[in-house]
C-alpha cells in the first residue's frame, strides 16, 4: 500500500480541553487490615499530543494510574474525565467501544494471542478502527510500519521478544488511538532492543500525533519523555518537564 493511500491518519490534537484528566483519584484494593491504598488524592492532566512518562518504584502506583487513566479501573473515589467527560458517566459498552477504538494498551508481555499469527493478532485490533474491507490492508500497513512485514504469518512462539513486542505495538496501532498506553513495555527485553523499541514508539507518535503516556521504574526511558510524573507509595511526588 502506497503512502498517499495510507489507512493512517495524524491526530490533529484538540487544545480546548486536556485529553484525560484525574482529579482527587484513590484507589484502594482489599478491604479492613489487608486494604492497601494504591493511588492517593492523585491529580494529573494530559493534554493531546502530549509525553508523558510514570516512573517509580514496583508498587509506587504506576501502573493502576495507568489503568485509570485508560478506564481499565474505577477509582474509589474522584473523578476521570475525557475531554471533559466523566467516565463514571458512561455506560460499560460504551467505556469498551471507548477502549477500543481511542484508547490502546501495550503491556510489558506483549500478551499476544498465541493461536493467533501476527497478521491476526493485528488484524483483530484494526476492525474496531476501520471498515471490514479495509483490515487486511490495515493490518499489513501498520505491521510494515514496525518492520514485520516478513512476518505476517508467524506465530508469537516463532517470534523473537522484540518481535512479539513489535507486533503488541502494531496491534496498538491498529486501533487507531488518540491514547497510547504502556505499561514497562521493555521490561523482558535486553538493553539494545529496549533502545529500538522505545525508538520506534518515539517515532510513530511523532508521525501519528498520539497521546503517549508510558509506566517505566526506570529512569533512562523516563528521561526520554517530555514530562517526567514521579510516584511514590500512591502518590504523584514530582512532575519534571
Amino acid at each position: 500500500m502506497s503512502t498517499s493511500q495510507s489507512q493512517l491518519r495524524r491526530v490533529v490534537p484538540s487544545v480546548d480541553l486536556p485529553l484525560v484528566d484525574c482529579r482527587g483519584v484513590t484507589v484502594r484494593y482489599g478491604k479492613g487490615e489487608t486494604e492497601v491504598v494504591a493511588l492517593a488524592n492523585a491529580d494529573l492532566s494530559v493534554e493531546a499530543g502530549e509525553r508523558v512518562a510514570l516512573w517509580g518504584r514496583s508498587g509506587s502506583g504506576k501502573t493502576t494510574l495507568l489503568h485509570v487513566l485508560g478506564g481499565l479501573v474505577t477509582p474509589n473515589e474522584g473523578e476521570v474525565l475525557w475531554k471533559g467527560e466523566r467516565l463514571a458517566s458512561l455506560d460499560v459498552a460504551t467505556r469498551t467501544r471507548m477502549r477500543a477504538s481511542r484508547i490502546a494498551f501495550v503491556f510489558q508481555a506483549a500478551n499476544l494471542l498465541p493461536t493467533f499469527t501476527a497478521f491476526e493478532n493485528v488484524a483483530l485490533a484494526a476492525r474496531s478502527a476501520v471498515a471490514p474491507g479495509e483490515v487486511a490492508g490495515a493490518a499489513e500497513e501498520t505491521l510494515a510500519l514496525v518492520g514485520l512485514s516478513a512476518k505476517l504469518d508467524a506465530l508469537p512462539g516463532e517470534l523473537s521478544g522484540g518481535e512479539a513486542q513489535r507486533v503488541a505495538i502494531a496491534r496498538a496501532l491498529a486501533q487507531r488511538p488518540e491514547l497510547m498506553l504502556c505499561d514497562e513495555p521493555t521490561g523482558h527485553l535486553d538493553s539494545d532492543t529496549a533502545t529500538r523499541v522505545l525508538e520506534l514508539i518515539e517515532r510513530l507518535q511523532a508521525r501519528y500525533g498520539f497521546t503517549l503516556i508510558v509506566a517505566t521504574h526506570d529512569a533512562d526511558t523516563a528521561a526520554r519523555l517530555s514530562r517526567r510524573i514521579e510516584l511514590h507509595d500512591g502518590h504523584i511526588a514530582t512532575w519534571t518537564r
